[in-house]
């Protein structure tokens, strides 16, 4: 065999492994040509329907969808009887013209897994998934780009933005939260491009976290612990790395009696505090007017008698106004960027700040942030797809025209076994000085945490049991072991005994 078969040889074996031996079926046998001829003569009734009922607007989706359903049926029964067609197929037409209609077409299987965190479709014939970190191409099509394209239309609209020729790209998201980017000719080349990130329903806890292996529980009650005492929060990591999930799950541990405005591009944050104030950036009109952008909220936000201000990302001007917040009493702020380690987020804090457009030397800048930040966590995507908190590093200060930071945890890579990750996380044996503002209000941190020996630990499945374990065991200094209960059962809000967050950990001081 030749080099270059070979090479071609080993090419496709690669490409068997990703695709994971082929297609993910997610659809049906086409139809036949006359089911298909009579889908389209049923669409093109229906839609003639549609718009010669003058009050179709005021039905809700379960009323239009129990209507059209009802119109096929006559259709078929009325005016197709030469039609052959059995129950099954008469089903599967309604199914798919109310897909077309009211949903999201060809796309509907794919949002109705609950394991797909990623949906990619390039141009018509081409759409991939992420399952488990990993992609997978699917045997989805969509009938041709211009079905593409309306499909992408509707999903804008839903939330009041639109897309065309003159604004051919768009931001937008799904009733479920889910984050949607779209992209049309002329700018994209091939046919129109749609990129979903999807909402999980479970990822804004604490638990969904340790519960995916994400960090130590350890590492949990620390860091909702300074969330609590306000500490300046900033999470950083690449695309898809959970810095969102990660935001969202640190949110709901603020305490329900203080006030939280949030700012995003596209609303994906979903706190359930009660006082919560939720902006969105506005993008350009056709006419090229009317922008909000984030740091206009930024320095609205300001004037709205904030607590917490909650930043969905930070990437550009509005880093300024967020470093001058948390240095003039908005303590507790948390917000996200892309970087690829802490060092490199004060970096990209630094460049973002001279977006502002204001000559700043870089020591002063550098002085804001050593001042502004407490906490940098890192997020990463691992080769095998799953998403771990990396590092957890703490500003403490500057050193001439330098921002010193040193590492509390960090996760340590041990091997890699069936193309799993296989590893922990470790305390480096410091001791951060923000514990001084965990303590100031009334929380008591057992030291052992930090000392290089601890042995962290995590949530299990039992073998008996396919459920997550509630409670955990760690030893103290006697070698006895005692029950510890969970941080988010223990943190409710400071009006519930402030004291008793980590209660847990205090009782690990006793004997």
């Amino acid at each position: 065999m030749s080099l270059k078969d070979r090479l071609n040889s080993n090419n496709n074996n690669n490409e068997d492994k990703n695709n994971s031996g082929g297609l993910v079926n997610y659809s049906l046998t086409p139809l036949n040509d006359e089911l298909r001829e009579l889908k389209e003569q049923l669409h093109v009734l229906l839609i003639e329907k549609v718009n010669t009922t003058p009050n179709w607007g005021t039905y809700s989706d379960d009323e239009q969808k129990a209507l059209i359903r009802q119109f096929i049926d006559f259709q078929i029964a009325s005016n197709f009887r030469q039609v052959p067609i059995n129950k099954s197929e008469k089903a599967r037409l309604i199914k798919e013209i109310i897909q077309d209609t009211k949903g999201f077409g060809p796309l509907d299987p794919l949002l109705e897994d609950p394991n797909i965190s990623d949906i990619l479709v390039n141009g018509a014939e081409n759409v991939y998934i992420e399952k488990n970190g990993k992609l997978y191409k699917t045997s989805v099509v969509f009938k041709d780009n211009e079905h593409l394209k309306n499909i992408i239309e509707r999903i804008v609209s839903r939330v009041g933005r639109r897309i065309d020729e003159k604004s051919p790209m768009v931001d937008a998201r799904l009733p479920d939260g889910s984050r949607v980017n779209a992209i049309i000719p002329p700018l994209a080349i091939d046919g129109p491009s749609l990129s979903i990130r999807r909402f999980k329903k479970d990822a804004g806890t604490i638990e969904a976290l340790l519960k995916w292996g994400s960090m130590s529980k350890e590492i949990a009650d620390i860091l909702m612990a300074a969330v609590v005492a306000r500490c300046n929060i900033i999470i950083s990591g690449g695309t898809g790395a959970g810095k969102t999930t990660l935001l969202n799950s640190l949110s709901a541990a603020i305490p329900h009696n203080e006030r939280i405005i949030t700012i995003e591009d596209s609303a994906e944050l979903n706190l359930n505090q009660d006082h919560v104030v939720r902006l969105e950036t506005r993008p350009k009109n056709i006419e090229g007017e009317g922008e909000i952008s984030t740091r206009d909220l930024v320095i609205n936000a300001l004037r709205m008698r904030p607590d917490r201000i909650v930043i969905g990302e930070c990437r550009g001007a509005e880093t300024l106004d967020m470093l001058q917040a948390m240095n003039t009493g908005h303590d507790g702020s948390l917000t996200t960027l892309h970087a690829n380690s802490p060092r490199d987020a004060l970096s990209r804090l630094e460049t973002m700040v001279l977006y502002a457009g204001v000559d700043l030397p870089s020591k002063n800048i550098r002085q804001q942030i050593a001042s502004a930040i407490n906490i940098i966590i890192q997020v990463s995507r691992l080769q095998d797809g799953s998403r771990k908190l990396t590092r957890v590093s703490e500003i403490t200060g500057m050193e001439e025209s330098v921002i010193t930071m040193q590492d509390i945890f960090v996760f340590q890579q041990t091997g890699l076994s069936d193309n799993v990750v296989m590893g922990t996380h470790v305390s480096t044996g410091v001791r951060p000085e923000f514990l001084k503002k965990i303590e100031r209000v009334g929380i008591e941190v057992n030291s052992r945490i930090f000392d290089s020996s601890y042995k962290h630990s995590y949530f299990v499945k039992t073998s008996n049991e396919n459920i997550i374990t509630k409670s955990r065991i760690i030893q103290n200094e006697k070698n006895d072991t005692r029950k510890i209960d969970s941080v988010r059962e223990a943190i409710q809000s400071r009006n519930q005994n402030e004291l008793d967050i980590l209660r847990r950990l205090k009782r690990n001081e006793r004997n």
